[in-house]
């Protein structure tokens, strides 16, 4: 009778999850029936988000319904990532984040009122950001050999300004000082607008930015872009060396932007997204807008995604404590 009882309450399971699988596969064939919401937790016309916005674009297209942006700055993007936590699993609210409120923001803060690790499920990275270094054009240095130089001659007095504490500029600010063994003054802003009337002043005249925070500066000669700060040169700035070209050598760091889902989402909902996702990038009109904007489309995937978060996680908690940045 147990064995039994035992093999009818096993054959009640399986069936169970049987009818369950099912039910997802049809609900992600028929996805998505309506618009998709992204949340961007930072400011409107930032880097991330109109790099997003991009791939979105493209994204809407293979997906065949609009997407929505919606934009929720503040707490160095953890108060939007922490609300995608919230929203229902079904496919319909997406997160873009990246290595702030996914990565470095674990040790930067003492609370993010969400698990990186696991409240969310990784669709993929898609892009990747080289920082510039870019001083006032009014400074002295033309090299960052002679840039280094000169911080050193002027320790703390050079300020360098990035959208917030914990975001990309302002590590890759942090990090350079440790590579580079100069002591720099970081001045962070709620949006880049602030930032660069203050640099063209000389009052922050020193930056670890993406190329479309810059661009226009860099136009304009307020700005001379010393180096960028990944393994190669940037298609946009060809002229301009690699931290490495320029004599900083194992300085490497780039801003980076993932497409993520609510915890429990389904999974034949992630893999369409993903496929969308993995689309866009390959698509030229894509590759040539994103190569504009100083940014590289990506699509590795969400295992690869995950197995990533998890190392930035490591590397970036080690670079904070060795700066001394205390948790707020």
């Amino acid at each position: 009778m147990i064995k039994t009882r035992t093999l009818t309450l096993l054959q009640i399971a399986l069936a169970m999850c049987v009818v369950a699988f099912a039910s997802m596969r049809a609900q992600a064939q028929g996805y998505p029936t309506r618009p998709i919401e992204v949340i961007v937790p930072f400011a409107g016309g930032s880097a991330s988000d109109v790099v997003t916005r991009v791939m979105l674009n493209e994204m809407s297209k293979s997906l065949g319904k609009n997407i929505i942006v919606d934009n929720r700055p503040g707490a160095g993007g953890n108060s939007g990532s922490a609300a995608a936590t919230r929203a229902a699993p079904d496919g319909y609210t997406l997160v873009m984040s990246t290595s702030g409120p996914l990565a470095a923001n674990k040790t930067l803060f003492k609370t993010l009122g969400y698990e990186p690790e696991k409240d969310f499920a990784p669709i993929s990275l898609f892009a990747v950001l080289p920082n510039v270094i870019v001083i006032n054009s009014k400074l002295p240095p033309k090299t960052l050999t002679e840039f280094i130089v000169y911080a050193k001659a002027h320790p703390k007095e050079l300020n360098y300004g990035s959208v917030g504490v914990g975001s990309s500029q302002h590590l890759a600010g942090a990090y350079f000082e440790q590579i580079a063994g100069v002591e720099l003054t970081h001045v962070p802003y709620r949006n880049i607008a602030q930032y660069t009337p203050d640099f063209i002043a000389g009052q922050v005249p020193l930056g670890f930015q993406f190329l479309p925070n810059v661009i226009g500066m860099l136009n304009s000669g307020d700005a001379r872009a010393l180096a960028v700060t990944s393994n190669t040169r940037m298609t946009a700035l060809p002229n301009v060396p690699t931290a490495a070209e320029a004599g900083v050598k194992n300085y490497e760091t780039f801003g980076w932007l993932a497409l993520l889902a609510p915890a429990g989402t389904p999974k034949p909902i992630i893999d369409k997204i993903y496929k969308a996702l993995a689309e866009a990038a390959k698509d030229p009109t894509v590759k040539t807008r994103f190569i504009e904007l100083g940014a590289e489309p990506v699509s590795p995937g969400p295992e690869e995604l995950a197995k990533f978060i998890a190392s930035e996680t490591v590397k970036w908690r080690e670079i904070i404590k060795t700066a001394g940045i205390p948790p707020m």
